[in-house]
């Protein structure tokens, strides 16, 4: 299981969500302000959420279209 590492950028209003170790990725816009990072196989290896602390204040809550599975080790 990789782990995850989350970080928001308050100033930026971003939060960028990555899956296990840094590596060369290709962004993908997926949606409105969401993108993912996938490596050269197309495993997500990561994930970005623009104007997050916006977002969730307008939206009350919103979803992200990324399947997860969460194990706890």
């Amino acid at each position: 299981m990789e782990k995850m590492t989350f970080f928001y950028d308050e100033d930026g209003d971003v939060l960028d969500i990555s899956i296990g170790k840094p590596k060369k990725a290709v962004s993908e816009e997926i949606g409105k302000d969401i993108v993912v990072r996938k490596d050269k196989r197309g495993k997500i290896i990561g994930f970005t959420i623009l104007n997050f602390q916006k977002r969730s204040e307008i939206e009350k809550g919103f979803r992200v279209p990324i399947e997860a599975k969460f194990e706890v080790a």
